[in-house]
Protein backbone atom coordinates (compact mmCIF):
# COMPACT_ATOMS: atom_id res chain seq x y z
CA UNK A 1 0.00 0.00 0.00
CA UNK A 2 1.09 3.56 -0.63
CA UNK A 3 0.29 4.95 2.81
CA UNK A 4 0.16 4.08 6.47
CA UNK A 5 -2.79 2.09 7.77
CA UNK A 6 -4.88 3.54 10.59
CA UNK A 7 -7.26 1.55 12.78
CA UNK A 8 -11.03 1.90 12.61
CA UNK A 9 -13.64 1.14 15.27
CA UNK A 10 -14.36 -2.60 15.26
CA UNK A 11 -17.41 -4.36 13.71
CA UNK A 12 -20.60 -2.98 13.74
CA UNK A 13 -7.09 15.60 -12.71
CA UNK A 14 -5.77 13.31 -15.31
CA UNK A 15 -8.34 11.45 -17.39
CA UNK A 16 -7.73 7.73 -17.80
CA UNK A 17 -6.55 7.05 -21.40
CA UNK A 18 -8.54 4.62 -23.53
CA UNK A 19 -7.42 1.02 -23.70
CA UNK A 20 -5.31 0.56 -26.88
CA UNK A 21 -7.40 -2.41 -28.02
CA UNK A 22 -10.86 -1.27 -27.05
CA UNK A 23 -13.52 -3.65 -28.34
CA UNK A 24 -16.85 -2.52 -29.67
CA UNK A 25 -19.54 -2.00 -28.61
CA UNK A 26 -18.48 -0.55 -25.28
CA UNK A 27 -21.78 -0.41 -23.54
CA UNK A 28 -22.54 -3.27 -21.17
CA UNK A 29 -26.03 -2.03 -20.37
CA UNK A 30 -27.67 1.09 -19.00
CA UNK A 31 -24.85 3.39 -17.84
CA UNK A 32 -22.40 0.47 -17.97
CA UNK A 33 -18.98 0.20 -19.61
CA UNK A 34 -17.07 -2.96 -20.39
CA UNK A 35 -13.43 -3.50 -19.57
CA UNK A 36 -11.30 -2.55 -22.54
CA UNK A 37 -13.39 0.49 -23.41
CA UNK A 38 -12.74 4.17 -22.84
CA UNK A 39 -13.67 5.47 -19.41
CA UNK A 40 -14.64 9.11 -19.97
CA UNK A 41 -14.13 11.77 -17.35
CA UNK A 42 -17.38 12.10 -15.40
CA UNK A 43 -19.27 15.39 -15.62
CA UNK A 44 -21.11 14.89 -12.31
CA UNK A 45 -20.24 13.09 -9.06
CA UNK A 46 -20.08 9.41 -10.03
CA UNK A 47 -20.22 6.16 -8.13
CA UNK A 48 -18.84 3.23 -10.12
CA UNK A 49 -20.26 -0.27 -9.89
CA UNK A 50 -17.62 -2.91 -10.61
CA UNK A 51 -19.24 -6.21 -11.53
CA UNK A 52 -20.04 -8.60 -14.36
CA UNK A 53 -23.50 -7.65 -15.69
CA UNK A 54 -24.03 -4.34 -13.92
CA UNK A 55 -26.52 -2.95 -16.43
CA UNK A 56 -29.04 -5.57 -15.32
CA UNK A 57 -28.86 -4.62 -11.66
CA UNK A 58 -31.78 -2.93 -9.93
CA UNK A 59 -29.36 -0.30 -8.67
CA UNK A 60 -29.55 1.38 -12.09
CA UNK A 61 -33.19 2.20 -11.30
CA UNK A 62 -32.79 2.57 -7.56
CA UNK A 63 -29.79 4.91 -7.46
CA UNK A 64 -31.45 7.91 -9.15
CA UNK A 65 -34.18 7.80 -6.50
CA UNK A 66 -31.65 7.45 -3.72
CA UNK A 67 -29.65 10.33 -5.16
CA UNK A 68 -32.78 12.48 -4.97
CA UNK A 69 -33.54 11.36 -1.40
CA UNK A 70 -29.98 12.11 -0.33
CA UNK A 71 -29.54 15.28 -2.41
CA UNK A 72 -26.40 13.93 -4.10
CA UNK A 73 -26.97 15.03 -7.72
CA UNK A 74 -24.85 12.02 -8.62
CA UNK A 75 -25.03 9.05 -10.98
CA UNK A 76 -23.97 5.41 -10.98
CA UNK A 77 -21.91 3.94 -13.82
CA UNK A 78 -21.29 0.23 -14.22
CA UNK A 79 -17.91 -1.28 -15.11
CA UNK A 80 -18.24 -4.84 -16.39
CA UNK A 81 -15.36 -7.29 -16.35
CA UNK A 82 -15.34 -11.09 -16.71
CA UNK A 83 -15.01 -13.26 -13.62
CA UNK A 84 -11.32 -13.54 -12.67
CA UNK A 85 -10.47 -10.77 -15.11
CA UNK A 86 -6.85 -9.89 -16.00
CA UNK A 87 -4.99 -7.61 -13.61
CA UNK A 88 -5.22 -4.73 -16.07
CA UNK A 89 -9.02 -4.69 -15.75
CA UNK A 90 -8.78 -3.88 -12.06
CA UNK A 91 -5.86 -1.48 -12.35
CA UNK A 92 -7.72 0.51 -15.03
CA UNK A 93 -10.83 1.25 -12.99
CA UNK A 94 -9.02 1.86 -9.69
CA UNK A 95 -6.60 4.27 -11.39
CA UNK A 96 -9.53 6.04 -13.06
CA UNK A 97 -11.30 6.55 -9.73
CA UNK A 98 -8.10 7.77 -8.08
CA UNK A 99 -7.35 10.30 -10.83
CA UNK A 100 -10.83 11.68 -11.54
CA UNK A 101 -12.02 14.35 -9.07
CA UNK A 102 -15.68 13.50 -9.77
CA UNK A 103 -15.01 9.76 -9.56
CA UNK A 104 -16.13 9.47 -5.96
CA UNK A 105 -15.66 5.73 -5.42
CA UNK A 106 -17.10 2.34 -6.22
CA UNK A 107 -19.06 -0.64 -5.02
CA UNK A 108 -17.35 -3.90 -5.94
CA UNK A 109 -19.19 -7.17 -6.39
CA UNK A 110 -17.92 -10.54 -7.71
CA UNK A 111 -14.38 -9.13 -8.07
CA UNK A 112 -13.77 -8.19 -4.42
CA UNK A 113 -10.85 -10.55 -3.82
CA UNK A 114 -9.29 -10.38 -7.28
CA UNK A 115 -9.44 -6.58 -7.36
CA UNK A 116 -7.56 -6.22 -4.09
CA UNK A 117 -4.99 -8.82 -5.13
CA UNK A 118 -4.33 -6.81 -8.30
CA UNK A 119 -4.36 -3.27 -6.88
CA UNK A 120 -3.35 -3.46 -3.22
CA UNK A 121 -0.40 -1.11 -3.76
CA UNK A 122 -2.69 1.54 -5.25
CA UNK A 123 -4.56 2.09 -1.97
CA UNK A 124 -3.44 4.51 0.72
CA UNK A 125 -5.59 2.84 3.37
CA UNK A 126 -7.34 -0.49 3.91
CA UNK A 127 -9.76 -0.95 6.78
CA UNK A 128 -9.32 -3.81 9.28
CA UNK A 129 -11.93 -6.02 7.58
CA UNK A 130 -10.28 -5.52 4.18
CA UNK A 131 -6.95 -6.60 5.63
CA UNK A 132 -8.47 -9.56 7.48
CA UNK A 133 -10.68 -10.83 4.65
CA UNK A 134 -8.36 -9.91 1.78
CA UNK A 135 -11.13 -8.19 -0.16
CA UNK A 136 -12.50 -4.77 -1.02
CA UNK A 137 -16.21 -4.14 -1.60
CA UNK A 138 -16.06 -0.35 -1.31
CA UNK A 139 -13.61 2.15 -2.78
CA UNK A 140 -13.81 5.71 -1.51
CA UNK A 141 -11.70 8.81 -1.08
CA UNK A 142 -10.83 10.55 2.12
CA UNK A 143 -11.27 14.29 2.42
CA UNK A 144 -7.55 14.63 1.72
CA UNK A 145 -7.98 12.67 -1.52
CA UNK A 146 -6.33 9.47 -0.35
CA UNK A 147 -7.70 6.27 -1.87
CA UNK A 148 -9.35 4.01 0.68
CA UNK A 149 -10.56 0.42 0.50
CA UNK A 150 -13.20 -1.10 2.78
CA UNK A 151 -14.65 -4.56 3.20
CA UNK A 152 -18.23 -3.72 4.07
CA UNK A 153 -19.57 -7.26 3.66
CA UNK A 154 -18.92 -8.43 7.25
CA UNK A 155 -21.15 -5.53 8.30
CA UNK A 156 -23.78 -5.72 5.56
CA UNK A 157 -24.05 -9.50 5.55
CA UNK A 158 -24.46 -9.30 9.31
CA UNK A 159 -27.34 -6.86 8.98
CA UNK A 160 -28.99 -9.17 6.45
CA UNK A 161 -28.32 -12.20 8.69
CA UNK A 162 -30.00 -10.47 11.63
CA UNK A 163 -33.12 -9.89 9.52
CA UNK A 164 -33.23 -13.59 8.58
CA UNK A 165 -31.99 -15.66 11.53
CA UNK A 166 -33.80 -15.57 14.86
CA UNK A 167 -31.66 -14.89 17.96
CA UNK A 168 -30.55 -18.10 19.65
CA UNK A 169 -31.46 -20.26 16.63
CA UNK A 170 -28.25 -22.31 16.63
CA UNK A 171 -28.15 -22.96 20.34
CA UNK A 172 -31.81 -23.96 20.30
CA UNK A 173 -31.68 -26.25 17.24
CA UNK A 174 -28.12 -27.54 16.84
CA UNK A 175 -28.23 -26.74 13.12
CA UNK A 176 -25.11 -26.32 10.98
CA UNK A 177 -24.26 -23.97 8.10
CA UNK A 178 -23.27 -25.23 4.66
CA UNK A 179 -21.98 -22.46 2.40
CA UNK A 180 -21.45 -23.37 -1.24
CA UNK A 181 -18.87 -20.94 -2.59
CA UNK A 182 -15.82 -19.40 -0.93
CA UNK A 183 -15.61 -15.94 -2.46
CA UNK A 184 -15.76 -12.58 -0.75
CA UNK A 185 -19.36 -12.81 0.45
CA UNK A 186 -18.78 -16.27 1.92
CA UNK A 187 -15.67 -15.10 3.77
CA UNK A 188 -17.53 -12.07 5.11
CA UNK A 189 -20.51 -14.07 6.36
CA UNK A 190 -18.25 -16.53 8.14
CA UNK A 191 -16.27 -13.70 9.76
CA UNK A 192 -19.44 -12.01 10.96
CA UNK A 193 -20.89 -15.21 12.41
CA UNK A 194 -17.62 -16.18 14.07
CA UNK A 195 -17.56 -12.84 15.87
CA UNK A 196 -21.02 -13.04 17.42
CA UNK A 197 -20.61 -12.87 21.21
CA UNK A 198 -23.43 -15.24 22.22
CA UNK A 199 -22.58 -18.91 21.50
CA UNK A 200 -26.29 -19.57 20.92
CA UNK A 201 -26.08 -17.26 17.89
CA UNK A 202 -23.23 -19.23 16.33
CA UNK A 203 -23.55 -22.60 14.57
CA UNK A 204 -21.34 -25.32 16.01
CA UNK A 205 -20.20 -26.28 12.52
CA UNK A 206 -19.73 -24.26 9.33
CA UNK A 207 -19.00 -26.26 6.16
CA UNK A 208 -17.54 -24.46 3.15
CA UNK A 209 -17.66 -26.13 -0.27
CA UNK A 210 -15.82 -24.67 -3.24
CA UNK A 211 -14.72 -25.59 -6.76
CA UNK A 212 -11.09 -24.46 -6.35
CA UNK A 213 -8.55 -25.07 -3.60
CA UNK A 214 -6.95 -21.58 -3.45
CA UNK A 215 -10.17 -19.94 -2.26
CA UNK A 216 -10.57 -22.61 0.43
CA UNK A 217 -6.97 -22.06 1.52
CA UNK A 218 -7.56 -18.31 1.68
CA UNK A 219 -10.67 -18.78 3.80
CA UNK A 220 -8.86 -21.18 6.12
CA UNK A 221 -6.12 -18.57 6.61
CA UNK A 222 -8.72 -15.93 7.52
CA UNK A 223 -10.41 -18.25 10.01
CA UNK A 224 -7.06 -19.06 11.61
CA UNK A 225 -6.90 -15.44 12.77
CA UNK A 226 -10.27 -15.61 14.53
CA UNK A 227 -11.03 -16.58 18.11
CA UNK A 228 -14.19 -18.65 17.72
CA UNK A 229 -15.71 -21.91 18.85
CA UNK A 230 -17.08 -22.73 15.39
CA UNK A 231 -15.69 -25.88 13.76
CA UNK A 232 -14.97 -24.96 10.15
CA UNK A 233 -14.72 -27.65 7.48
CA UNK A 234 -13.40 -27.05 3.95
CA UNK A 235 -14.45 -29.32 1.10
CA UNK A 236 -13.11 -29.17 -2.45
CA UNK A 237 -15.90 -30.18 -4.81
CA UNK A 238 -17.44 -29.15 -8.10
CA UNK A 239 -19.93 -32.01 -8.47
CA UNK A 240 -23.54 -30.97 -7.75
CA UNK A 241 -24.42 -34.58 -6.91
CA UNK A 242 -21.89 -34.58 -4.08
CA UNK A 243 -23.29 -31.26 -2.89
CA UNK A 244 -26.66 -33.01 -2.69
CA UNK A 245 -25.10 -35.67 -0.45
CA UNK A 246 -23.39 -33.09 1.78
CA UNK A 247 -26.68 -31.24 2.14
CA UNK A 248 -28.56 -34.45 2.97
CA UNK A 249 -26.13 -35.10 5.84
CA UNK A 250 -26.94 -31.81 7.57
CA UNK A 251 -28.98 -31.92 10.79
CA UNK A 252 -32.47 -30.36 10.87
CA UNK A 253 -32.68 -26.55 11.10
CA UNK A 254 -29.40 -26.11 9.23
CA UNK A 255 -28.75 -23.30 6.76
CA UNK A 256 -27.64 -23.77 3.16
CA UNK A 257 -26.16 -20.74 1.37
CA UNK A 258 -25.60 -20.27 -2.35
CA UNK A 259 -22.57 -17.99 -2.51
CA UNK A 260 -21.37 -19.22 -5.90
CA UNK A 261 -22.90 -16.60 -8.19
CA UNK A 262 -24.66 -19.42 -10.04
CA UNK A 263 -28.13 -18.33 -11.06
CA UNK A 264 -26.89 -14.78 -11.73
CA UNK A 265 -23.33 -14.44 -13.04
CA UNK A 266 -23.24 -18.05 -14.23
CA UNK A 267 -26.13 -20.32 -15.22
CA UNK A 268 -27.42 -23.20 -13.14
CA UNK A 269 -27.32 -24.20 -9.49
CA UNK A 270 -24.65 -25.82 -7.29
CA UNK A 271 -27.10 -28.65 -6.44
CA UNK A 272 -29.31 -30.88 -8.58
CA UNK A 273 -33.10 -30.98 -8.63
CA UNK A 274 -32.84 -34.18 -6.55
CA UNK A 275 -31.09 -32.42 -3.68
CA UNK A 276 -33.08 -32.37 -0.43
CA UNK A 277 -32.82 -29.40 1.91
CA UNK A 278 -32.66 -29.99 5.70
CA UNK A 279 -36.02 -30.11 7.41
CA UNK A 280 -36.95 -26.88 9.22
CA UNK A 281 -33.98 -25.38 7.45
CA UNK A 282 -32.91 -21.93 6.35
CA UNK A 283 -32.00 -21.33 2.71
CA UNK A 284 -30.12 -18.20 1.70
CA UNK A 285 -29.77 -17.40 -1.99
CA UNK A 286 -27.32 -14.48 -2.04
CA UNK A 287 -28.51 -13.44 -5.50
CA UNK A 288 -31.65 -11.37 -5.84
CA UNK A 289 -31.78 -11.29 -9.67
CA UNK A 290 -31.16 -13.69 -12.51
CA UNK A 291 -32.56 -17.17 -13.03
CA UNK A 292 -32.20 -17.97 -9.30
CA UNK A 293 -32.33 -21.74 -9.91
CA UNK A 294 -31.12 -22.56 -6.39
CA UNK A 295 -33.81 -20.44 -4.77
CA UNK A 296 -36.53 -21.97 -6.92
CA UNK A 297 -35.31 -25.47 -5.99
CA UNK A 298 -35.72 -24.52 -2.34
CA UNK A 299 -39.12 -22.94 -2.89
CA UNK A 300 -40.44 -26.16 -4.39
CA UNK A 301 -39.59 -27.91 -1.10
CA UNK A 302 -40.51 -25.07 1.23
CA UNK A 303 -43.93 -26.34 2.30
CA UNK A 304 -43.18 -30.01 2.96
CA UNK A 305 -39.67 -29.41 4.39
CA UNK A 306 -40.76 -26.32 6.39
CA UNK A 307 -38.05 -24.12 4.90
CA UNK A 308 -37.52 -20.43 5.28
CA UNK A 309 -36.15 -19.17 1.95
CA UNK A 310 -34.45 -15.79 1.65
CA UNK A 311 -33.01 -14.13 -1.44
CA UNK A 312 -30.32 -11.45 -1.55
CA UNK A 313 -32.54 -8.35 -1.65
CA UNK A 314 -32.04 -7.25 1.96
CA UNK A 315 -28.30 -7.89 1.56
CA UNK A 316 -28.42 -5.77 -1.64
CA UNK A 317 -30.08 -2.81 0.08
CA UNK A 318 -27.76 -2.91 3.09
CA UNK A 319 -24.72 -3.36 0.86
CA UNK A 320 -25.44 -0.43 -1.40
CA UNK A 321 -26.61 1.94 1.32
CA UNK A 322 -23.50 1.31 3.42
CA UNK A 323 -21.20 1.92 0.45
CA UNK A 324 -23.04 5.09 -0.58
CA UNK A 325 -22.75 6.40 2.97
CA UNK A 326 -19.00 5.72 2.94
CA UNK A 327 -18.35 7.16 -0.50
CA UNK A 328 -20.40 10.33 -0.03
CA UNK A 329 -19.52 10.77 3.67
CA UNK A 330 -23.07 10.46 4.99
CA UNK A 331 -24.45 9.31 8.33
CA UNK A 332 -26.75 6.36 7.64
CA UNK A 333 -29.31 6.60 10.44
CA UNK A 334 -32.04 3.98 10.90
CA UNK A 335 -34.61 6.53 9.72
CA UNK A 336 -32.61 7.31 6.59
CA UNK A 337 -32.09 3.60 5.85
CA UNK A 338 -35.85 3.04 6.16
CA UNK A 339 -36.45 5.81 3.63
CA UNK A 340 -33.93 4.30 1.21
CA UNK A 341 -35.39 0.82 1.69
CA UNK A 342 -38.88 2.13 0.91
CA UNK A 343 -37.69 3.89 -2.25
CA UNK A 344 -35.84 0.78 -3.44
CA UNK A 345 -38.65 -1.66 -2.69
CA UNK A 346 -41.08 0.47 -4.68
CA UNK A 347 -39.22 -0.27 -7.91
CA UNK A 348 -37.78 -3.69 -7.17
CA UNK A 349 -37.32 -5.78 -10.30
CA UNK A 350 -39.59 -8.88 -10.34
Amino acid sequence: MKGREHGLPPHPHTPTPPHPHAPSPCTGGVHATRFGCCLPSPAVPTLYFIGVTTGRSSIMKVFPRWSDVLGLEARVVGYDAPIHAPQEAYETIVRHIAQEPLGKGALVTTHKIDLLDATRDMFDYLDPYARLCGEVSCISKGEDGRLEGYAKDPITSGLAWQAFVEPGHWGRTGGHVMCIGAGGAAVAISVYVAGLPDPADRPRKFVVVNRSQPRLDRMRAVHAKLDTGIAFEYILNRDPVRNDALMAALPPASMVINATGMGKDRPGSPITDRGVFPEDGLVWELNYRGELDFMHQAERQAAHRNLRVEDGWVYFVHGWSQVIAQVFHLELTPALFAELDKAASAIRSP
